[in-house]
């Protein structure tokens, strides 16, 4: 279908895995917990639901038991979206946000109680077993309680976002006693252990979900919310239900990228393809200023539309359709100017903390998934009983009904403006790859950059990974990596581009896991790559 160039030009320490069984993710021991359901004989989604209850263990700085879901995947026959984001507690209002942070304030905070929105990954993993799962859904939290109860030992990258969030975080309720527990964050290579959430996953398991929004969880995590003068409520929890929705389609380049609609952003990652599109990108060289410029002026012209109009369907004064029309794109096209960088009005981005994982079989299934509790371990507050860290997807609201984001104004069960998005490619209507790419506002850009390295240029997915990236701000500003070429970033420079060049690619360039199907997968298999921007590992058999 591609025939792709393998010689990397860039550093880095990560070769392209080829497997009929595979499994990515950013931390080595939630991909072997998925490779294990695999062995075990389980299919693709219980090889991912493994890893991403393992993932809650092994990386609690980006997503925990309390953190939001979406998937797409590929069930051998057609495909499938599950939005599992959580929505607002009843108690939320505009009035309720005024009253205890002044009319001011533009939106909920963002740490603490008041920023915790229903936990919806837990109803994605259910959902996901019931419907397409092989193995009993106990199996699929044992490797992940073992990992909890036994312990871990913290690797680089996870030690130093834990170091970093530590001081802000420390002082919110059941932050300390669960993730300070010598009274400071871990050290590398340090034992880390969590037996709390070890019990949650076990009841979890038992009771397939039914103990996390109407048990003993949900009675643990709304009681000591209240405690702390939160409105989170037993009713909201168990109110709560995940939705299978129709991705949206963009074609580029004779492919198709698919993306959860609206509430979440993966529509940015279409407009700006759908942008380019219009551009003969395969004509300028790779890494070249000329590349680079068109690709960062499209994902502009696509934030501002999406800060403007993305929110939950029933909010939006647009469709995804509207946004999407091609004779709409071309004319936005129009707007960019080769030779000088312009500020469309996007609105500021928001940082976040997210894993995603991927993972797929011989019989040809394939999973795309993505949990997150959003900025570094969420809101801070993590119920002790359970261990239940608890996102804080609450500060994605608006509170001003007069404000420019008013379609995500907040309201009593409103879902609010996420950022964490899970992608797939098609060819023919046939299954390519599921990939996605960390990062908050991050992830839209990496879906497209990755996508137009591998489609415009023939770069592998790993070698597309491995390439150095830009990040889009606000205005005129934007981030590249230190890795990138003194020269390109002269040339953005001179074109007006606002360049800061940064040295943790953790936090502002994103980390990507990609599955590429090769052919027939009990034949040819997948071609599978892990981020090196993280401590992962994609492993296969």
């Amino acid at each position: 279908m591609i025939d792709f160039q393998h010689a990397n030009a860039y550093s880095s320490l990560r070769i392209p895995v080829f497997a009929r069984n595979a499994v990515s993710t950013s931390h080595p021991l939630a991909a072997q917990a998925g490779l294990r359901m695999l062995w075990q004989g389980g299919n693709a989604v219980d090889a991912a639901i493994a890893a991403a209850a393992a993932m809650t263990i092994v990386e609690p700085v980006s997503n925990g038991l309390g953190s939001d879901a979406f998937c797409i995947l590929w069930d051998g026959k057609e495909l499938h979206g599950l939005n599992a984001s959580g929505r607002a507690p009843q108690g939320w209002t505009p009035e309720y946000f005024h009253g205890r942070y002044g009319a001011d304030k533009a939106a909920p905070p963002r740490r603490g109680v008041d920023s915790v929105t229903v936990p919806g990954a837990v109803s994605a993993w259910v959902a996901l077993s019931e419907r397409f799962g092989k193995l009993p859904f106990a199996d699929l939290m044992a490797p992940a309680a073992e990992i909890a109860e036994r312990g871990y030992l913290v690797p680089p990258v996870v030690q130093q976002k834990w170091a970093a969030g530590a001081p802000e975080l420390q002082a919110q309720p059941g932050f300390a006693d669960s993730f300070l527990p010598r009274g400071r964050a871990p050290r590398v290579g340090e034992l880390f252990q969590f037996p709390a959430a070890a019990r949650a996953l076990r009841s979890i398991g038992e009771t397939k979900g039914r103990s996390f929004y109407e048990g003993e969880i949900a009675a643990a995590v709304a009681a000591f919310v209240q405690q702390h003068g939160g409105c989170l409520s037993a009713a909201d929890l168990a109110a709560h239900r995940p939705e299978w929705v129709t991705p949206l389609a963009q074609d580029y380049r004779g492919f198709t990228l698919h993306e959860i609609p609206p509430n979440g952003q993966g529509i940015a990652a279409q407009i700006a393809l759908g942008i380019l599109g219009n551009f003969d990108l395969a004509s300028l060289p790779v890494d070249s200023v000329a590349s680079q410029h068109l690709q960062i002026e499209a994902v502009k012209l696509a934030f501002a539309d999406v800060y403007r109009y993305v929110a939950e369907p029933g909010g939006m004064e647009v469709t995804p359709e509207q946004m999407l029309d091609a004779g709409y794109l071309a004319e936005r096209a129009k707007l960019i100017d080769p030779k000088r960088a312009q500020d469309f009005k996007a609105g500021n981005p928001v940082k976040g903390g997210t894993i995603y994982l991927t993972a797929a079989d011989e019989s040809g299934m394939m999973v795309s998934f993505i949990q997150s509790n959003f900025a570094g371990f969420g809101s801070g507050v993590v119920e002790p009983t359970f261990g239940i860290s608890l996102q804080n997807r609450g500060h994605g609201f608006n509170t001003d009904p007069r404000g420019a984001n008013r379609a995500n104004l907040v309201a009593p069960g409103k879902r609010p403006f996420h950022t964490i998005i899970p992608a797939f490619l098609t060819h023919s209507g046939q299954p390519v790859m599921s990939f996605g790419v960390m990062g908050g506002n991050m992830q839209p850009q990496g879906h497209m950059q990755t996508v137009v390295r591998m489609l415009d240029y023939q770069q592998n997915p790993q070698i597309a990974c491995d390439a150095p990236r830009w990040r889009f701000n606000e205005g005129l500003e934007i981030n590249v990596e230190a890795a990138m070429d003194p020269a390109t970033v002269q040339g953005l420079q001179a074109l007006g581009h606002q360049v800061a060049v940064i040295d943790d690619p953790y936090q502002d360039f994103g980390a990507g896991q990609f599955i590429w199907r090769m052919g027939d997968p009990a034949t040819e298999g997948y071609l599978v790559a892990s981020d090196p921007r993280r401590d992962g590992l994609a492993a296969g058999f």
